[in-house]
């Protein structure tokens, strides 16, 4: 009976944050990565301007999955989503370089 209690509670808790994000505002985040620090499981990226929401600057940001740690470096270019009054990347991946001009 407990672990069927548990269980309904995080799933009551899944379905409040998703509830939660669905009514904040979201917005694209582009930027590049400047550095990746696996110990405070952070992303310092150099964000371009998110209109009303965000001018460019360089800051640390959490993710929402940690395994994105394991695959981007600095230097990447990112795109992500992020919400309102959220400091967290979303959805992170990586942009492919943009084919050269011959």
């Amino acid at each position: 009976m407990r672990k069927f209690r548990f269980a309904m509670l995080g799933l009551v808790l899944c379905v409040v944050c998703i509830a939660v994000n669905a009514q904040r505002k979201s917005y694209v985040f582009h930027g590049k990565v400047e550095s990746v620090n696996l110990g405070t499981k952070r992303l310092t990226v150099l964000n371009e301007k998110i209109e009303g929401w965000m001018d460019p600057m360089s800051m640390a940001y959490a993710v929402e999955n940690e395994d994105v740690l394991k695959q981007i470096k600095a230097g990447d270019l990112i795109v992500a989503k992020v919400y309102d009054g959220d400091y967290v990347l979303h959805e992170v991946k990586v942009v492919p370089p943009a084919a050269k001009k011959k």
